[in-house]
């Protein structure tokens, strides 16, 4: 009994995140989105160094490509290693056989004496760490690489910035990557990004959007849950809306399960079509993953109503341009075993640094 389907696309990724298992905890007990962010986030991601982002990659494309996700939408941050680091997510990507677009996510939030600001102003200028970033996208794209400009948030970045990241994107003709509105201290980014954003933009969260602006909506229901900022609501926004996990893994099908029950209890007149087609929108940005071939251990993986109450589907294989990247549940193109391990090395490398 089996079935086949098109490759997943994860719209929204962190593949830094997946060395944040198992880190230590925070001094404090977080109390506000805000203080997440600080406590955990904006602490993992500035101490990573190149070493740590490849083999988080490596192990996080692997996972993907194990849930049937063959295309990733990353969204990187590593303020203390910017410089080679989208090109060392694209390497341990291809390495595996996923496909990435990978963008930097620019920020303001340290300033040029290296203090970290919990919100930067709207006139304040573009630190050095910003354009560096900048640097870092306009060189990745300059080299052929497949991505976009990456912003954090707008809360987060002078209008400077936020000017300079959409001037980037029009230079390369790709979008930009940003969160939008994800929790109340960004709650003002709508009016700031209005005039700015282009139909190709990619706008994620949107949970306290006060407007609609051009762009695709991509939707993390797990992520925002798990942050207590609230329910986005996408259904009833014009954008069109993709699917992403904001870091907490890439099975899109565990995802959307999630994201049927949450748009379900909002509306109980809502169907699994609705979320399929959230997950059918992606290939808007990457069309060659209709043709992926992913063969599951059940014989109606391709129905939404079957995928909606149906857990622990397992893959069998994926074949991507032609090539079985995955055999009997393992990757063909990289030991699994070595992968775990050296991600693991990392792991604990990383964690020593925030215990210090």
């Amino acid at each position: 009994m089996s079935s086949q389907t098109a490759g997943q696309v994860c719209a929204h990724h962190h593949l830094y995140s997946t060395l944040a298992r198992g880190m230590p905890a925070p001094n404090r007990t977080s109390g506000s989105f805000l203080e997440i962010l600080q406590d955990i986030w904006w602490r993992l991601d500035a101490a990573l160094d190149l070493d740590m982002i490849y083999w988080s990659a490596k192990l996080g494309a692997t996972e993907a490509l194990m849930s049937g996700t063959t295309c990733i939408i990353d969204h990187h941050e590593s303020p203390n290693c910017i410089e080679g680091s989208l090109s060392t997510i694209a390497r341990a990507c291809a390495e595996v056989g996923v496909r990435v677009n990978a963008c930097y996510g620019v920020t303001d939030r340290f300033s040029n004496q290296n203090q970290l600001l919990s919100k930067v102003s709207p006139l304040s200028k573009t630190t050095d760490g910003a354009a560096r970033g900048l640097t870092e996208c306009d060189d990745f794209l300059s080299s052929g690489g497949r991505g976009m400009v990456g912003v954090h948030a707008a809360f987060t970045c002078s209008d400077e910035t936020l000017h300079g990241a959409a001037e980037l994107a029009k230079k390369h003709s790709v979008g930009v990557h940003i969160h939008v509105a994800e929790g109340p201290e960004d709650s003002q980014a709508g009016a700031r990004l209005e005039k700015l954003a282009q139909d190709d933009w990619l706008l994620v969260h949107g949970v306290h959007l006060d407007r609609d602006i051009k762009g695709y909506l991509v939707h993390n229901p797990r992520s925002n849950m798990n942050n207590a900022v609230g329910y986005a609501k996408p259904t009833r926004r014009n954008n069109r809306v993709l699917l992403g996990t904001d870091g907490i893994g890439a099975d899109m099908n565990d995802e959307a399960r999630l994201a049927y029950a949450r748009l379900r209890e909002f509306d109980v007149t809502e169907n699994p079509a609705t979320v399929w087609s959230w997950l059918a929108n992606s290939y808007d940005f990457f069309p060659e993953a209709r043709h992926d071939k992913v063969t599951y251990n059940y014989d109606f993986a391709d129905s939404p109503w079957h995928s909606a109450f149906t857990t622990n589907l397992q893959v069998l294989s994926v074949e991507v341009d032609g090539e079985k990247v995955l055999q009997d549940g393992r990757p063909t193109r990289v030991d699994l075993d070595e992968v775990r391990s050296k991600a693991n090395e990392q792991a604990v490398r990383l964690h020593k640094r925030l215990e210090n």
